[in-house]
């Protein structure tokens, strides 16, 4: 249990002065059919403050599928030479069920998640977002988990 001035506090931005070397986990699903999966970017999550990532992963839960040439990748919002540092540009038909995508190449369940995460700061709430580059996903759905750390007081991740 973590404690802020002797009141429990979860750990979110709000328990930073007690538990600032602790962890935190930001889980969120993006489905393309009800979600979108047209050409375009989409907020993931949102940010504020300074926060240090430790890593971003998706697990698929349903294959992602639609036309084919379709292309995405994981950035951060207003930084396009920064978003090939999240997840690069990937074959998104190539994310089939139960895979993690991490990198151009999803691995099959159980995929090893070891040197291919990259972790990095975000400061000023510069929001992950998921970019469809080019055809459009009608189906698929898939499950991000972002491993995080505040730096600044105010820092937070949020699944959207």
């Amino acid at each position: 249990m973590q404690t802020l001035n002797g009141v429990y506090s979860p750990n979110t931005a709000a328990s930073f002065g007690a538990d600032v070397a602790v962890p935190r986990t930001a889980v969120g699903t993006w489905n393309f059919t009800t979600d979108g999966g047209a050409t375009g970017a989409y907020t993931i999550f949102t940010v504020t403050g300074d926060v240090y990532i430790e890593g971003i992963m998706g697990l698929c839960k349903e294959a992602v599928t639609g036309g084919a040439g379709i292309t995405m990748e994981l950035g951060i919002a207003g930084n396009a030479a920064a978003l090939a540092s999240l997840i690069p540009q990937t074959d998104a038909t190539l994310i089939d069920q139960y895979y993690t995508w991490q990198d151009v190449g999803p691995e099959v369940n159980p995929a090893p998640v070891v040197l291919i995460i990259r972790s990095f700061n975000l400061a000023n709430g510069a929001d992950i977002i998921l970019t469809i580059a080019t055809g459009a996903a009608t189906a698929g759905s898939i499950d991000f988990t972002c491993f995080w750390k505040p730096v600044s007081a105010n820092g937070n991740v949020v699944a959207v």
